[in-house]
């Protein structure tokens, strides 16, 4: 798996919305924190426009990330927000753009059609924090964030344990995101291959018959029985029904994954809450889980 090359001060990074419209008043925060990590921020040329919900037509769209790509001057490229519409605008982009000039995406939630298109073409990504949200996020989470741009992140994480953790230790390729869009490109082009892998999952705002929809089409699917390792991070505002499902988020994933005997890590801190620790996707890492305590070596 590649390894784009790390920032340093003075390079030139892109901001590209492949989603949801942004205004520049909501950017003007991240900006400034990125100009004080000494880089120069780069706006893509439609970043402002509006069609509907999305920051321009898919054409528009498709075009910054061509031109993100496109230039050898600039280093990496950071999602501004998520919402929907990454696809949209990945499906009328040219590969060989990006597969010609290689570099950093940053970026979460819809963004992770993109990562696992990326992580498939054979490209490390960064699972992370998008300007959209800097202004509420942790300490930790921008200051992480910039040290894994610059090539200094940590050598792990040390997450509290859970009753749920089903203990172990592996090692593979990690790879993953935003469970509701890992489940709406299965079968897709960009769908990854889950084979020896360890893998990340996270959701916001599903109603809990959903989340056991999703896992019943991983296993059903054969995913499960594939990848080596589950890190569950951070399952926010989950809805239930008059009828009440019975079981919890972590819970329901426990249900599906208990009899694979992989090691499981359910972890807080990574995903749509407000500290969102960064990760690199398709990098090799290690899982050690116990019911204490879970450590990702990084």
């Amino acid at each position: 798996m590649f390894a784009p090359e790390y920032l340093k001060q003075g390079d030139k990074i892109a901001i590209i919305a492949p989603a949801r419209k942004i205004s520049a008043v909501e950017l003007s925060f991240a900006v400034k924190v990125l100009e004080s990590w000494g880089l120069h921020v780069v706006k893509s040329p439609n970043l402002h426009k509006e069609f509907n919900q999305f920051a321009g037509t898919d054409e528009e769209r498709a075009s910054d990330i061509e031109w993100a790509f496109g230039r050898k001057d600039i280093k990496a490229v950071i999602c501004a927000r998520g919402g929907y519409g990454t696809i949209r605008a990945l499906s009328k982009v040219d590969s060989d753009i990006i597969l010609d000039n290689p570099k950093w995406l940053v970026g979460y939630s819809d963004i992770t059609v993109f990562h696992s298109y990326l992580n498939k073409l054979g490209i490390q990504t960064i699972h992370g924090t998008m300007p959209l949200n800097f202004e509420v996020n942790t300490a930790d989470s921008l200051e992480n964030l910039k040290e894994l741009l610059f090539g200094n992140s940590p050598d792990k994480y040390v997450f509290e344990g859970n009753k749920l953790n089903i203990p172990g230790e592996v090692s593979g390729e990690l790879i993953g995101g935003n469970l509701s869009v890992i489940y709406s490109i299965r079968d897709t082009k960009y769908e990854n291959d889950f084979e020896g892998k360890i893998l990340f999952i996270e959701d916001l705002d599903e109603y809990l018959y959903h989340i056991d929809r999703m896992m019943m089409n991983l296993k059903e699917g054969g995913v499960l029985e594939k990848i080596k390792g589950l890190i569950v991070g951070d399952m926010l505002d989950m809805h239930d029904n008059t009828v009440p499902f019975g079981l919890n988020a972590q819970e329901i994933i426990f249900s599906h994954i208990k009899d694979y005997r992989i090691p499981m890590a359910f972890i807080r801190g990574i995903g749509h809450g407000n500290n969102n620790l960064p990760l690199s996707l398709g990098r090799k890492v290690t899982l050690k889980v116990t019911f204490e305590e879970s450590i990702l070596f990084l």
